[in-house]
């Protein structure tokens, strides 16, 4: 994979192949942290399983992402609706750039539960053949977008042009490889191809399309905005235009953000969990009835605790005018999610049977949700 550093005019032959084996290397640590789950799991439930009722967890390990599509779990957190829920369980948690590396503190045990994207959820529940994680709730839908130089008009303007996305097997990273395919280009998860994808953090990629030593990328929100707002680039893809509501009855809604929790941890401690989602369901219930400038300056003042900066206003406004918060993980959209990481060549096909556990969300949210068929709800 190669990946381009902001400041300099070409990376090292020695430096890329280095990259490429750092690459290769997250990736089987990745498989490797969700086997473990995997055995963990399926040696709780010979032995040592717990009784039916559980017990309440004397700590919530809680892992969540600095962009705003992770709102509901910034607002749980800085207006303590997730630790009022959890009572006498202590609340713990931990800021993550990107959903593979959530995924692999979860597979290990450093976090219980996590805020993520739906595809690094879907390549663990494969992994592991169903053993390690379960999706509990969504979080917020839309929000993605592929922002371009302004000289590029159409898919057929991106021919040996480079972009970037968060992370390798993330969910924009596959939706990019996605709709790249669809319109007739072959990508290779290391960066070669049609159209070379390389996976960059946010505020580098920033960095390199303001350099011009990016084409684009298909960035979350706030860094959509901020390329558009603060460095000219102008929107070639929303995605939620790729969506017309045929999987979920809600034209344009498709999951950013879910929530997920260690399959172990939920059955051994079943009302934390329930705790956890109360708080939750209060954090999107106050993000979708609160004033928007009320709502900007709290998810503000969260980004500048959790990312180390505040955002300016017509970014933050911009950003949570394209994002929909909301409880349902949209269930029905996940086997084409799926089919979408087997085409990008991130995943393999898989019977995503069990993946969603939606029970306790269920008797805790005022509207039901449901789990397609994929699960228990």
């Amino acid at each position: 994979m190669t990946r381009i550093v902001a400041g300099e005019s070409q990376t090292p032959k020695r430096r890329r192949a280095l990259e490429v084996a750092l690459a290769v290397g997250l990736v089987l640590l990745i498989s490797v942290g969700a086997v473990v789950a995997s055995a963990v799991a399926r040696d709780s439930n010979a032995s040592a399983a717990p009784d039916a009722a559980g017990t309440p967890a004397a700590e919530l390990k809680l892992g969540y992402f600095g962009n705003i599509t992770h709102a509901p779990a910034m607002v749980g957190v800085q207006k303590g609706f997730i630790a009022k829920s959890l009572g006498d369980t202590k609340l713990s948690t931990q800021v993550f750039n990107a959903g593979p590396a959530a995924i692999e503190a979860l597979n290990a045990g450093a976090i219980d539960a996590t805020y993520i994207g739906p595809n690094p959820a879907i390549n663990s529940f494969v992994k592991s053949k169903g053993e390690s994680v379960s999706v509990i709730a969504g979080a917020a839908s839309g929000g993605a977008q592929l922002v371009v130089k302004p000289e590029i008009k159409s898919a057929a303007d991106l021919k040996g042009k480079t972009l970037a996305s968060p992370q390798l097997g993330g969910t924009q990273d596959v939706a990019l490889r996605a709709w790249l395919g669809k319109q007739g280009y072959k990508t290779t998860p290391d960066g070669g191809g049609d159209v070379a994808i390389n996976p960059t953090e946010n505020a580098q990629t920033l960095k390199l399309f303001q350099d011009g030593k990016l084409d684009g990328a298909w960035l979350p929100e706030p860094w959509a905005s901020r390329l558009v707002l603060q460095a000219g680039a102008k929107v070639l893809v929303d995605e939620k235009d790729l969506w017309d509501g045929s999987l979920t009855g809600k034209p344009g809604e498709f999951p950013t953000t879910i929530l997920i929790v260690n399959k172990k941890f939920a059955a051994e401690h079943p009302q934390t969990v329930e705790a956890l989602l109360k708080g939750h369901v209060e954090a999107v219930k106050w993000l979708n009835d609160a004033p928007a400038a009320e709502k900007a300056a709290v998810v503000n003042a969260a980004l500048k605790q959790d990312a180390g900066k505040a955002l300016a206003q017509n970014v933050i406004d911009r950003s949570l005018k394209n994002i929909t918060f909301t409880v349902d993980p949209l269930a029905g959209t996940y086997k084409k999610l799926l089919q979408d990481g087997v085409d990008a060549g991130t995943t393999k096909q898989a019977d995503l049977n069990g993946l969603f556990d939606l029970r306790a969300l269920n008797s805790v949210a005022t509207e039901k949700t449901t789990a397609a068929g994929l699960g228990q709800d």
